[in-house]
């Protein structure tokens, strides 16, 4: 890897402009939880319609993966990224204009396409510019300053809805996706200058897109890999994205805004796990692997509260407990540095994403499951019962402990020291 300063400044400058575009991507995966309330009420939206409302934005953001793995290994991510940009910024004005189900649904199938690509662009673009000794740091730290976003859309988010209107306030996000999109095309750069990409990157030739699933899908430990990460963030966002809105507000009675207060408590513990998660696995578990299960296995303890007894805890331990939820979760992106390692450079794109397919359907699939469990029960118009959300997590957590025993069969990638 290059040290000159130049090379190293416009990395950074690269790393920068693709962070912010990811702090909005993160921002409209978990914005629903804080102001789920507000547009059921507007738009009368049942808690399988709320479900669906949700769970739609990731069935389209999973589906748009595949075609953009391939995507992004021809015409690079800047053009990828920035493409997708213009139709997130046209989802989020959409859905903050939207008067019924049906367009808001649209709205979110936009926003769902158009960040589709950003993170798996950017860590594809970093294998040119960062090595694979630092990869899993530099994509930690990325998620790490996502998850901004994820803090944007808990208690500010709630007290900008409380003052603006859920509608004035999603407008302004629309405004600044299109600044950022703008920005991205202008200053992100897909390789070094002079560069073919980094270490093996242009050694081999051009892997036709059918090969390169076959490769990929061909590999037993990619399926394990990605069972894993369907239940490691159906979890996170079961509670983050959707249901630990309604929970501590229809359960424990929180305020909107004391929910969003607490719901912030867990990006806290993702950006602090995320930062340290690669330090963590180089020095004391000294494998990717292990440090995955040991963190997914505490992912599958601390859920168990919300069977039931988060409710007997006192509000701050209730807050400790969702920023070590937040921890836990941390070490899902332990995914990204695995799969880098799995698969050489030249496909790294298409396995990124294909690999992202699982992790997105993992969310959709959770919130809307979890919607026709809520259902089910027949609460009373506009309230949920403790027993319907109790009923309605079990299903994350049968998924997470099914994954975690058939992942352990896996076997150990990339070398640390």
């Amino acid at each position: 890897m290059s040290s000159h300063p130049s090379h190293n400044r416009t990395r950074w400058t690269v790393f920068a402009t693709l962070a912010l575009m990811y702090i909005l991507v993160y921002f409209y995966r978990v914005s629903l939880a804080v102001v789920a309330g507000d547009i059921s009420r507007e738009l009368h939206l049942t808690p399988e319609q709320l479900g669906s409302l949700s769970g739609i934005m990731f069935y389209a953001y999973a589906a748009a993966q595949l075609p953009l793995g391939p995507m992004i290994d021809r015409l690079g991510s800047r053009l990828v990224i920035s493409g997708c940009g213009v139709l997130t910024t046209l989802g989020g004005i959409l859905f903050s204009q939207a008067d019924t189900v049906a367009i808001a649904m649209i709205a979110r199938v936009l926003i769902g396409i158009g960040t589709a690509s950003v993170l798996m662009a950017t860590f594809t673009l970093f294998s040119h510019w960062f090595s694979k000794q630092e990869f899993g740091r530099v994509s930690g730290f990325m998620v790490a300053l996502g998850n901004l976003g994820n803090l944007v859309a808990t208690a500010p988010l709630a007290l900008a809805v409380g003052t603006f209107g859920w509608r004035n306030s999603f407008l302004v996000v629309g405004a600044v996706q299109a600044a950022v999109t703008l920005l991205v095309f202008c200053k992100v750069q897909d390789k070094p200058a002079g560069s073919t990409g980094h270490e093996e990157a242009g050694s081999v030739p051009k892997t036709e897109m059918m090969a390169a699933w076959g490769e990929i899908f061909g590999t037993r430990d990619f399926w394990f890999l990605g069972v894993l990460a369907f239940s490691w963030y159906g979890n996170y966002l079961a509670l983050q994205a959707l249901w630990g809105g309604p929970y501590l507000m229809e359960v424990l009675h929180l305020s909107r805004e004391a929910a969003g207060s607490m719901l912030m408590f867990t990006p806290f513990g993702f950006i602090v796990g995320s930062l340290v998660i690669d330090t963590v696995a180089r020095r004391f578990f000294r494998s990717y692997k292990k440090t995955l299960l040991a963190g997914q296995l505490l992912l599958l303890l601390f859920m168990s509260a919300f069977l039931g007894w988060a409710e007997a805890m006192p509000l701050p331990l209730l807050a400790g407990l969702f920023f070590i939820i937040g921890l836990a979760v941390s070490s899902g992106v332990m995914v990204y540095p695995i799969i880098r390692s799995m698969f050489r450079v030249s496909i790294v794109g298409t396995a990124l994403t294909s690999l992202n397919f699982y992790v997105l359907m993992g969310a959709a699939v959770t919130q809307q499951v979890m919607g026709v469990i809520v259902g089910a029960y027949g609460d009373a118009a506009g309230g949920i019962s403790a027993g319907a959300l109790h009923a309605a997590f079990i299903f994350p957590m049968a998924c997470l402990a099914l994954s975690l025993a058939l992942y352990s069969r896996a076997r150990e990638y990339g070398q640390l020291s």
